[in-house]
């Protein structure tokens, strides 16, 4: 019934594993300090385990319906790690996560079954090129829009943050939400072929998506969800550059993959440890950290700069060229609406890190800040700033990509 256990490697491919297999030893190492005073380790190390081997088979899957299992398993990881800590309102939290996405993933695999009722096969090889009707696209959309956490169906990702933090650098940086924006390029810039219409349409509601974001993220108080409003925002760039679908623009959006996963990692797990040493989340109860965690002050100014998009940091150069790949296009709308983004992107990352680390001390942290966690959160800072400073060698790596993606 068109189910063939098939694996591909290709540019795109290793190149989605080289980012989220690098980040994902990073939150490894982290972990070990982390969750050093938990119990249930053993668990947590094998959840994290199957979810990041979960994505390399997503990665790598040549047949459609591999791949919508190895998306399911990716859910069952989410769904487990989100209530990791049992409480009762962690559990509710990790329910809405497993629901909204396990929702999106049937819509979409009504479309995989649209595909191979209409098309014979579910083999990518074999559906290289095909044009898909617009009700294809949407169907495949869901499950895209929901794992990525797109508008409407992204309510579920701020409260994932009651996760161990090493979890939620894996949601947002690593594996998860990452997950849709490989399926938008694997579907639709290497395999389908969908309608302008139906493009421009999708690009407007990704461009609202990250507005609403934004300033959801500038009204927040929460630091985790701060950062997930944050991670909704910036995905948008990347869809953006794959919609737009020209050699360019999927460079920079593949070079923004790059740039997010590292650079969001860090400030995810720097959260982790502002929250382990404070014993709280909101941000009018902190203040005054920078002396306590200068490691850790540092690592975040590198990696928040990364994703405002500052010279000479690597989110500056992917940016600019999604921007300039969008007006080149005739998208000039959604050009004006990624700058505008990227301002309120400053505003409240800047918020974020004088509400942590400047001002009066109004929490006391507790205890030194394990050196795994301390080296980890450093090397994405350094790494976010070495990717701009050598740009040369990850954009040759992306145009690599891009050359057998776009149209």
């Amino acid at each position: 019934m068109g189910f063939e256990f098939l694996f591909r490697v290709d540019n795109l491919a290793i190149f989605m594993a080289c980012v989220s297999g690098a980040v994902s030893i990073l939150i490894y190492i982290y972990s070990i300090g982390y969750m050093s005073p938990y119990k249930n380790k053993v668990e947590f190390f094998a959840l994290m385990s199957l979810f990041v081997a979960s994505m390399m088979g997503l990665i790598f899957s040549n047949n459609l319906l591999l791949m919508y299992v190895f998306w399911e398993l990716t859910a069952f990881c989410s769904f487990r790690l989100i209530g990791f800590y049992r409480k009762e309102s962690d559990l509710w939290y990790a329910d809405k996560a497993f629901l909204v996405t396990f929702f999106g993933a049937s819509i979409m695999l009504a479309g995989i079954i649209l595909i191979y009722i209409n098309y014979g096969t579910l083999n990518f090889d074999l559906l290289r090129g095909t044009q898909v009707n617009n009700l294809i696209f949407a169907l495949m959309l869901a499950g895209i829009f929901s794992k990525s956490a797109q508008l409407p169906l992204s309510s579920w990702l701020p409260d994932a943050g009651v996760a161990p933090s090493p979890v939620t650098a894996l949601l947002h940086a690593a594996v998860l939400v990452k997950i849709g924006v490989y399926a938008y390029a694997r579907f639709f810039s290497d395999v389908f072929i969908v309608s302008r219409g139906a493009s421009v349409f999708v690009l407007g509601l990704v461009i609202v998506s990250s507005l609403v974001a934004a300033l959801s993220a500038l009204r927040e108080n929460n630091i985790k969800k701060i950062l997930a409003y944050s991670t909704i925002s910036q995905l948008a760039y990347i869809f953006v550059g794959l919609i737009i679908n020209t050699r360019p623009a999927i460079s920079a959006a593949l070079l923004y993959i790059l740039v997010h996963s590292i650079a969001k990692a860090g400030l995810f797990l720097i959260a982790g440890i502002v929250e382990q040493k404070t014993h709280t989340k909101d941000l009018n109860s902190m203040g005054g950290l920078l002396q306590i965690m200068p490691v850790a002050a540092v690592s975040f100014l590198l990696c928040a700069f990364a994703i405002i998009g500052l010279p000479p940091f690597g989110g500056f150069f992917s940016k600019f060229f999604l921007i300039i790949a969008a007006a080149d296009a005739g998208y000039n709308f959604a050009s004006a609406m990624l700058i505008f983004t990227a301002v309120i992107t400053l505003l409240y990352l800047l918020r974020l890190f004088n509400g942590i680390f400047l001002g009066e001390v109004k929490t006391k942290a507790s205890g030194s800040v394990a050196i795994t966690m301390n080296s980890v959160v450093f090397i994405c800072g350094v790494l976010s700033l070495l990717i701009g400073l050598f740009i040369r060698y990850p954009l040759n790596f992306v145009n690599s990509v891009s050359a057998i993606l776009g149209r």
